[in-house]
Formats: structure tokens, C-alpha cells, sequence
């Protein structure tokens, strides 16, 4: 039996990768330009459609090649505008892509991973434990689908939704790619961020392939703490994590290296802590993302009070540290990164049963 031709998803490849499986068809590299755009800048993903190729070349693509995207299987809105989407993958996996308008602004937050292998205490994800890396496609798709869904490439895009994008190193930076490239979504590097709890040997990788910026998942000022809040600190602790971060943004004046910190009621909010990171961030380019934390079901931690977050931010500010606190978005709808799939999945299995007995399932809202 004669081995089947392997058919390759062109959402797989970033410009160069898409030029030269062009030039590996025996055809011309800017085909592969014109494809490139026709799928990322216009949304086509019919060969047919695509009219400045030529008929030939359609038929040689439809024959070896394949344009599959995620599929939109759930949206929930929230009043403030915050969109969560639940996408299904080829293998019936399910991930989360959140979409939060913000003054004239779009920030979509991308997936990496289903689910999450790092188990930080405080993360719903991780509850869910890991099942697998995403593709290329998987983790572009995500953008070409908000992309339509808004009428235009969002503003800013950040890799911070389920799983650990430094984890999955090689497929996060060629779709980082594709979002800033002029024939695709146009994203500047400012606006394309990937947030990581610190796995620092990729830091330095990431600095040398993909010019973005970088957000960190601290949360905590000292190793004893953040051990118990990001168990990767214990493998790459703040002794190694700081010097690689700070390297990161070196000879860039705009780069700045954005900290995330949970606020988690008498565990890491008190001015003690705030002290100690000052400290710690003592040299380093820094902005810090203050974040109430969003309880879930089963979490012993709670939400620090208003009047802490205010009080830990200004110690901040007073030192000299950018400081923000986080809007709460979507806190009608499941906030906290993963809880909505994990919902959407018992529903679909619980109306799986019901159809089986004559009612409906579940479908795109």
C-alpha cells in the first residue's frame, strides 16, 4: 500500500516556514507570502478564494495541505464587555481565550498549553493538571478567530491564559511571530506579551528569537513563600530569576519587566511584603500588576481587602515602583483562568446524557 501524503495545516507556519514549504513545492516563495496573507490578514481559508494564485496551485494545496482552526464551541459575555471563548481542538480538547476591552483598546489573553503542569496553589488551571502543548496553529488560531470575531486584529495580545508558555517554547514564539508580522496581524512587539512563572533557561532563548515583552508571576517577595505559591521557584529560584529577567529588558530604555502579584488575604499582602519587594526589584526596570485574587471552587485563599491593596500599592509607588491594581473584569461570569472550560465540560457531559434521552446539547451561545 502506497504510503498517504502527510497533509500539513499552512496555520502551522509562521512567514519563513510558509516560504519555504513553497520553494519545497517547486513553486515561488512570495506564493507563499500571498497565502500567508490571504489566511491571517483576510481570514480566507478556502484555497478557491484564493484568487491570485494560480488554479493549479489551489489544486497542488488542496491536495497536500489543509487550513484547520479551532472551533468556537462557547462564548460567555460579561456586562463589562469581557468575553470568555471556549475553543475545541482536533482531539476534542477544550482551551480558554478571553478577549478584555479596555479604553478603545483590545487585550486578548492566549493559551498555550491545555492545561498546566507548575501547579501554583492559587490557579484554577492547575487544578485541572496538564494534558499537552499546543500547536502553532492551536495557539494562532486563537487570534484568527478573536480577530474575526472583532473585525480587526486586537491591539494587544498577551500569553497568559491556561498553561505555561515558556513550557512550550518553540511553538509560542513562531505564532508569536506570525501576531507581528505586517502580512498578519501587525501586533508591535510592546503589545505582544508572554507571561511566565519563571523558567529562567528559556528566558535567555526568548530574548535571542523573539522581541516581545515579559511578564513575570511573582507573587511573592522571598523563596520560602513563593515556593509554596509557584513551586518552579523552587527549581529556578529569585536568586537566578531576578539577573535573568533584568538581562531580558537590558538596552531597551521602553522595556520594563512587568510583575504580577496575586494578592492573597494574610499570606503575601501585608507592608512587611511589600518592603521586602522593593528590595528584591532594587535595580531592575519594573512595573508591578497588582491582581485581586479570584477564589474558585475549593480554594482556601481569599481576596485581600480593597484597603490593603491600596495601602501595598502605594508603598510601591512611594519607593519609586510603577504600580498598578488590576480592574476586576467579568466578575459576572468565571473569572478565574480554566474554571469556565472545566464548567462547560461537565455541562457538555451532563447534556451529552440528556440528548441521548431526546434533548438538546450544547452549542455556540
Amino acid at each position: 500500500m502506497a504510503n498517504q501524503r502527510k497533509i500539513t495545516n499552512l496555520l502551522d507556519l509562521d512567514l519563513q516556514g510558509m516560504e519555504a514549504y513553497f520553494l519545497e513545492m517547486g513553486s515561488k516563495a512570495f506564493h507563499g507570502r500571498n497565502v500567508f496573507k490571504w489566511i491571517h490578514k483576510h481570514g480566507v481559508t478556502e484555497f478557491d478564494a484564493m484568487t491570485d494564485i494560480s488554479k493549479r496551485l489551489r489544486q497542488q494545496l488542496q491536495q497536500q495541505a489543509s487550513i484547520e482552526l479551532p472551533k468556537l464551541v462557547y462564548e460567555q459575555p460579561a456586562t463589562d464587555g469581557t468575553r470568555k471563548w471556549i475553543l475545541e481542538l482536533q482531539d476534542s480538547q477544550r482551551i480558554e481565550t478571553v478577549l478584555i476591552p479596555d479604553d478603545g483598546r483590545n487585550t486578548l489573553c492566549v493559551s498555550s498549553q491545555v492545561g498546566c503542569a507548575l501547579d501554583c496553589s492559587f490557579c484554577s488551571t492547575a487544578r485541572q493538571g496538564f494534558n499537552r502543548n499546543l500547536s502553532v496553529a492551536e495557539i494562532i488560531g486563537q487570534v484568527w478567530v478573536a480577530s474575526r470575531k472583532l473585525g480587526a486584529a486586537p491591539s494587544n495580545i498577551v500569553l497568559m491564559g491556561m498553561g505555561e508558555p515558556l513550557a512550550n517554547l518553540d511553538a509560542v514564539i513562531s505564532a508569536m511571530k506570525i501576531m507581528q508580522d505586517d502580512l498578519a496581524y501587525m501586533v508591535s512587539k510592546y503589545r505582544v506579551t508572554v507571561s511566565t512563572s519563571g523558567i529562567v533557561p528559556a528566558l535567555k532563548r526568548l530574548r535571542e528569537s523573539c522581541d516581545v515583552s515579559l511578564a513575570v508571576s511573582l507573587h511573592a517577595p522571598d523563596n520560602a513563600l513563593r515556593d509554596k505559591l509557584v513551586p518552579i521557584n523552587r527549581k529556578y529560584p529569585l536568586e537566578e530569576l531576578i539577573p535573568a529577567c533584568r538581562e531580558y529588558v537590558k538596552g531597551d530604555k521602553r522595556r520594563k519587566v512587568t510583575w504580577e502579584y496575586v494578592m492573597l488575604e494574610g499570606i503575601n499582602d501585608s507592608l512587611q511584603h511589600a518592603k521586602a519587594l522593593i528590595r528584591l526589584l532594587e535595580g531592575t526596570p519594573s512595573k508591578v500588576n497588582l491582581i485581586p485574587f479570584n477564589p474558585f471552587p475549593g480554594t482556601h485563599y481569599r481576596t485581600s481587602p480593597a484597603e490593603r491593596v491600596e495601602a501595598f500599592r502605594m508603598r510601591l509607588k512611594r519607593s519609586g515602583i510603577i504600580a498598578t491594581t488590576r480592574k476586576t473584569r467579568g466578575d459576572d461570569i468565571d473569572a478565574a483562568c480554566g474554571q469556565l472550560v472545566g464548567k462547560v465540560r461537565d455541562r457538555s457531559s451532563r447534556e451529552l446524557r440528556m440528548e441521548k434521552t431526546g434533548n438538546i446539547k450544547l452549542g455556540v451561545s
